[in-house]
């Protein structure tokens, strides 16, 4: 059997071999371009952590001058609000002066005609309509209660006046229509607590001032039977008011307890003038006292529960 033929030995590269083939892989043409276009892409991406942070200080100052843009939006909105609630405030003062004036210029047509017509109860009653619903928006808005205030008092005063004043003209026509017709008036305006209260108020101290000049003045004068006859009227209103809308007073938020306690003991004072009178009248003490017990009826459960100061009712009760 002849012999294989052996493999001739493959050379080992040497590193002066292994060099000179890298270098001329390198000083290939299109591996230098390959290695250029790596360059150019790598220096135009920065690291991660340079694109992460280079963009936070401006998303930074972005959110910032958004805030700022949204703050000055809320602080605009706020002023524009503020002046509208400040118009229509205005707007509702002027509606309720105009129908404050309104219904007592319908009441002195009222004594001029000394009966109450259909026209003067439709017109009324819309002029009170309007008075209440003006009133309610403005006491909702907590502004300008101190004007509010004068504006309802002087309306009281007003038709108080025209109440318990027969006119010159009048002779012995009897106006007595027309007088009711303007307490029922007081008592539909004393839904209202803040118009309620300042009725009883001004009431009860026209009965203390009636009561001296009662005191003072001759039976056979021609005012006497006025004066007499506005003295059960008033006392009457009141009774109204209280069996009307006493309970509800107190359900409101904005009942005025200091404003209660002053009527209270003006209405207290009232009994004490009347008392005086009793030799020649004794139905006007019958009369009030009357009203001081239904007061302190409804007073009773009010003060127990707190709502009310127990001092008044022992006042009312003694």
């Amino acid at each position: 059997m002849a012999p294989s033929a052996s493999r001739p030995p493959t050379p080992t590269p040497t590193p002066t071999a292994n060099a000179a083939a890298s270098s001329s892989r390198i000083d290939s043409p299109s591996l230098r371009a390959a290695l250029a276009m790596a360059l150019i892409h790598y220096n135009r991406h920065p690291s991660r952590a340079a694109a992460a942070a280079a963009p936070f200080p401006q998303a930074l100052l972005n959110w910032k001058r958004k805030a700022k843009d949204r703050k000055r939006e809320i602080l605009r909105l706020r002023e524009e609000l503020k002046l509208l609630q400040e118009y229509n405030t205005e707007d509702e003062i002027q509606q309720l002066s105009l129908s404050i004036d309104f219904l007592v210029e319908l009441s002195d047509g009222l004594f001029a005609k000394r009966e109450a017509g259909s026209s003067f109860a439709t017109f009324s009653h819309q002029a009170v309509d309007f008075i209440l619903a003006s009133l309610k928006n403005i006491l909702l808005s907590e502004r300008e209660k101190e004007i509010i205030e004068e504006m309802i008092n002087g309306l009281v005063a007003r038709l108080m006046k025209r109440m318990c004043t027969t006119p010159e003209n009048a002779g012995s026509v009897d106006c007595s229509d027309a007088q009711f017709s303007l307490q029922h008036l007081f008592r539909k305006l004393g839904n209202e607590e803040f118009v309620g209260q300042r009725i009883i108020l001004a009431v009860s101290q026209k009965i203390s001032n009636v009561s001296e000049k009662l005191l003072l003045a001759d039976p056979f004068d021609d005012g006497f039977p006025e004066m007499h006859s506005n003295m059960f009227i008033m006392i009457q209103l009141i009774e109204f008011l209280l069996s009307d809308n006493f309970n509800n007073w107190l359900c409101r938020d904005h009942f005025d307890r200091k404003l209660f306690e002053e009527w209270v003991r003006s209405i207290l004072k009232a009994r004490k003038d009347l008392e005086v009178l009793d030799g020649r009248n004794g139905l006007y003490v019958v009369y009030i006292e009357r009203v001081i017990g239904r007061l302190a009826r409804e007073v009773a459960p009010a003060a127990h529960q707190g709502k009310l100061d127990l001092e008044v009712l022992s006042k009312l009760l003694y």
